[in-house]
């Protein structure tokens, strides 16, 4: 299979990408997308005509976001909706209360390193919780709105931290395995690259594409628990620059049809068979893998009830 490139490259922008693309009439969610890259992706769908709702766990600090966003892009089409991805419940209440088709769901909403084990209100390690089953929990609802669209697109964002660690079948919570704050930012990630996989598998008859997407090392809040940026400076990006793979996935015709794969710097990644100490990326085969795909779909079925 070829890997996959386009035009675009490491140091593209969100509004690079999507220049000549018309999203008019498309409606789009993007979580967490009052903050960090979100809102950068959240500009772009919305400066090329979508409809964009921004899913945040804060609605009333999202307000004044929304505001810039609706100035600085013309487009008034920008709601806020209230999700917080780590309580089913809220996951829950936010897909019964959609309605209508929608076109684009960019995962985008995230949280990293947690130092200590902590869980969610249902119980699940709340990175793994947050990251991932709270994404596959929102998407899997909304699979009836993503396919009365006809050609949905979804983006789980993943990240190089997937190097870390496969998914843990058999220790989710790590309640054997001693906790390390990025062996489980890890796990979540790969979840969220296999989720994509998982997608393609189940739903590519009802028209809807999905990929994953590791968008670089860019400085937000999310490195809160960290210390900030260990990466190299010439390694990093700008917000625009770390959206710029998303809304390359969200809405390039260049990637139509295109599913189940893993991309960064506007490319698909290439498959790795050890973890790079040069911060030169790629993809581990155990997130892009049929089986462990089927195996957490049904295991996640079954979390979600």
């Amino acid at each position: 299979m070829t890997r996959i490139t386009t035009p675009f490259g490491f140091h593209s922008t969100a509004s690079e990408v999507i220049e000549g693309v018309d999203l008019s009439g498309k409606r789009a969610i993007v979580t967490g997308g009052a903050s960090g890259i979100g809102i950068e992706t959240a500009r772009a769908l919305a400066k090329a005509g979508a409809a964009v709702t921004l899913a945040v766990r804060r609605p009333a600090v999202a307000e004044a976001v929304a505001a810039q966003l609706r100035q600085s892009t013309g487009n008034a089409e920008i709601s806020i909706r209230a999700l917080d991805l780590s309580d089913l419940q809220s996951v829950k209440s936010f897909t019964d209360d959609w309605q209508g088709p929608l076109h684009i769901l960019v995962n985008n909403a995230g949280i990293m390193a947690v130092p200590e084990r902590e869980f969610t209100p249902q119980g699940f390690e709340q990175q793994f919780g947050t990251n991932y089953l709270g994404h596959f929990a929102l998407t899997h609802w909304l699979h009836t709105s993503l396919a009365r669209a006809q050609d949905a697109r979804v983006v789980s964002l993943s990240s190089s931290g997937h190097l870390f660690s496969p998914v843990v079948f058999d220790d989710l919570n790590f309640n054997f395995i001693p906790y390390t704050p990025f062996g489980a930012y890890g796990q979540s990630k790969t979840a969220n690259a296999l989720l994509s996989v998982g997608i393609t598998h189940r739903w590519a008859l009802d028209g809807i594409t999905s990929n994953a997407v590791n968008p670089g090392a860019i400085a937000t809040g999310l490195q809160k628990h960290t210390g900030g940026l260990k990466t190299p400076t010439e390694r990093r990006k700008t917000p625009e620059q770390g959206a710029a793979t998303s809304i390359l996935l969200a809405t390039s015709p260049l990637l139509e049809g295109v599913s189940g794969r893993y991309f960064e710097d506007c490319a698909e990644s290439p498959v790795i068979e050890k973890r790079p100490t040069d911060y030169s990326g790629g993809v581990a085969p155990y997130a892009l893998d049929q089986e462990n795909a089927e195996r957490l779909w049904k295991t996640s079925i079954q979390f979600i009830g």
